[in-house]
């Protein structure tokens, strides 16, 4: 027998005699399993982008764990279980690679996308946007609704024409930051980072991974900073600014 399947019967099984005789196993519900998720998601997120394939392993496995427990909670009430929903996941699977599974002919990557667009359009969605989850982060989301319209062609033609519009977007900014108009400032500033995030997908960069890649950035070098300070007995909150960034010039040499 494919031992994959071995594997897979194994979780399966463990997954039954959790619900059963767990307490707090048996207490779950889809519900409740939703934020822990999200967290796990997350979880796994941080796991790839620090290259760590213990941790990707790991962390794929909990997600793993809660599909199959959403499912198993299903099954009690006869909505769903776990083989329904993998026969759904194959039949969209091949339902959207015509080109694989079909005669449709798709060379490239955006041939491939541009299909499932006009696939999910012929499914009876109304607006190619639909596809994009509403709770998803803000930054995730904005580069999805981008790319989406990319497929029907509502796109730059190259990366550069998008560095006019940031400047654009960022005089508009200054001028309603000089008429001390918050309502105006908050749009303005969400134009400014639409338009960033748009220059990052035509670069093809991920712009969540670029950020959260800044972020443990500043939050290594402010650490170290903050080592320094105790090893010579002082207190960041009472050092001048002047020197806190010499500090920061140190910690960018020491660390990167």
């Amino acid at each position: 027998m494919d031992k994959r399947l071995v594997a897979f019967e194994r979780l399966l099984n463990v997954m039954d005699d959790l619900r059963e005789k767990c307490p707090w196993d048996r207490k779950q519900t889809i519900e409740s399993l939703r934020k822990l998720t999200i967290e796990e998601t997350y979880e796994l997120s941080e796991a790839i982008i620090n290259n760590d394939d213990n941790n990707i392993k790991e962390e794929i496995g909990d997600l793993m764990l809660h599909l199959v427990f959403y499912s198993k909670i299903a099954s009690e009430t006869n909505r769903f279980d776990i083989t329904e929903v993998l026969n759904s996941l194959c039949d969209k699977l091949i339902d959207r690679h015509p080109h694989i599974y079909g005669d449709a002919v798709a060379d490239t990557e955006e041939d491939v996308k541009r299909n499932w667009e006009k696939i999910k359009l012929k499914k009876g969605r109304k607006s190619v946007l639909e596809g994009v989850p509403s709770g998803l982060p803000s930054m995730v989301k904005a580069q999805r609704i981008q790319d989406k319209a990319r497929h029907v062609g509502f796109d730059w033609e190259e990366a550069q024409q998008v560095v006019g519009k940031i400047h654009e977007e960022l005089n508009e900014l200054q001028e309603v930051v000089e008429q001390n108009n918050p309502i105006q400032i908050e749009k303005e500033m969400g134009d400014v980072l639409f338009a960033v995030i748009n220059y990052a997908r035509l670069l093809n960069l991920d712009a969540e991974k670029a950020l959260e890649l800044t972020n443990k950035k500043f939050i290594n070098r402010f650490q170290w900073m903050e080592r320094y300070a105790l090893s010579n007995n002082l207190n960041l909150s009472e050092t001048s600014l002047q020197i806190l960034e010499e500090w920061w010039t140190m910690a960018k040499k020491e660390i990167g």
